[in-house]
């Protein structure tokens, strides 16, 4: 048996082990490194940005003004009718005509009877004349004198009386004729061709020069933030919206709801309709807003959290935050971060506390 064998063999096993050593080695750090990092990420910071204060809200649409128009005279029939619900009209607009054949007949009546009181107050005034004229002088007896000045008072009564019984048919007349108060829209109508009206009944509703308002239903706290001439946008159908200004801030809060009124005026022609309800959005002014993208986000038990990366270190850190106003793909957070913290930019719900990531490109 040769004595170098043993030699050979252990100077062979010394060999295999320099060369396999180090790629095992090489091998166990790469597969120690893959567990480390959990995932390849991208890092955002959050940014100050000047956002709308703005408070989402709602409530109905009214008439503006609404006039109540009526018949000042009863016991008439309709024999005219020109407008319905929907009818613009303008002011002094005919609405309706109520008969008018035994008022007109009335009035000339009158009439005569002023014609009448003219004539007895012209005679009148001829014997109180001769009676001044010879007063004193003996020619009429003083009784007479003074039957023929008391005359002539009493037909100038007369005549008055009579002038005053004519302006009032007169003023009948005129009150057949039911005239609109105000331009606007004829929002309903009572009134029916033929029937016989009544004395302070409603006949038409109108909304006064076609205006609408939004009444705005808001809580104590809310009222109090909100000042005449504020801007509100309000939601329409098909994801259309339009503009309205506050034009009054109510003085007192409802008793049973706690809540008060803001009044904005609708711009004309707008397609809403008195009786809608609508939602929209009050702008109070601008404010600073700390700002991440959305995807930075991770939703889980009914809390916001994100995964920020401490300076100089390669685990995320799961943080707990409070969000606010959302604005494009970007979110308001209001607590739980810094202004220099960097966080993940997305991917955050494939990770947990601690975990090793290893970072690409720095998004703004």
């Amino acid at each position: 048996m040769n004595p170098c064998h043993p030699l050979l063999a252990l100077l062979a096993t010394g060999l295999i082990y320099q060369f396999c050593a180090p790629a095992a080695a090489a091998e166990k750090k790469e597969q120690v490194g893959e567990e480390r990092a959990a995932l390849t990420v991208t890092v955002a910071q959050p940014t100050r940005e000047q956002w709308p204060r703005t408070l989402l809200v709602s409530g109905g649409i009214h008439a503006w003004q609404e006039a109540v128009v009526a018949s000042e005279i009863g016991g008439l029939t309709i024999v005219s009718l020109p407008v319905d619900v929907g009818s613009v009209v303008k002011r002094g607009q005919e609405l309706l005509r109520l008969s008018d054949e035994g008022i007109r007949a009335t009035v000339a009546q009158q009439k005569a009877n002023v014609a009448r009181a003219k004539a007895a107050l012209a005679l009148a005034k001829a014997n109180g004349g001769r009676a001044r004229a010879v007063e004193g002088s003996g020619a009429l007896a003083e009784q007479q004198i003074t039957q023929y000045l008391l005359a002539e008072e009493s037909a100038e009564a007369e005549l008055a009386a009579a002038k005053a019984a004519l302006e009032h048919e007169e003023v009948r007349l005129r009150q057949t004729r039911i005239l609109a108060a105000d331009e606007g829209i004829i929002s309903s109508r009572n009134a029916t061709l033929g029937a016989v009206v009544q004395a302070g009944g409603e006949l038409f509703r109108l909304v006064r020069q076609s205006r609408l308002e939004w009444r705005a239903e808001v809580t104590d706290g809310q009222l109090s933030r909100i000042r005449p001439g504020q801007r509100a946008k309000i939601d329409l159908d098909g994801g259309d919206s339009l503009e309205a200004t506050a034009r009054m801030v109510a003085p007192t809060l409802n008793a049973e709801s706690r809540k008060g009124l803001v009044y904005f005026d609708l711009p004309a022609q707008s397609p809403l309709k008195a009786g809608m309800f609508a939602q929209g959005e009050i702008r109070l002014g601008e404010e600073s807003a700390l700002t991440l993208p959305q995807s930075t986000l991770v939703f889980h038990d009914g809390h916001t959290y994100l995964f920020e990366l401490p300076e100089g270190s390669d685990r995320v850190a799961r943080r707990k935050v409070i969000t606010g106003r959302r604005q494009a793909q970007r979110v308001e957070i209001i607590s739980g971060l810094e202004d220099q913290s960097k966080v993940v930019s997305s991917g955050g719900a494939f990770l947990k506390d601690g975990d090793r990531v290893r970072i690409t490109e720095e998004k703004p």
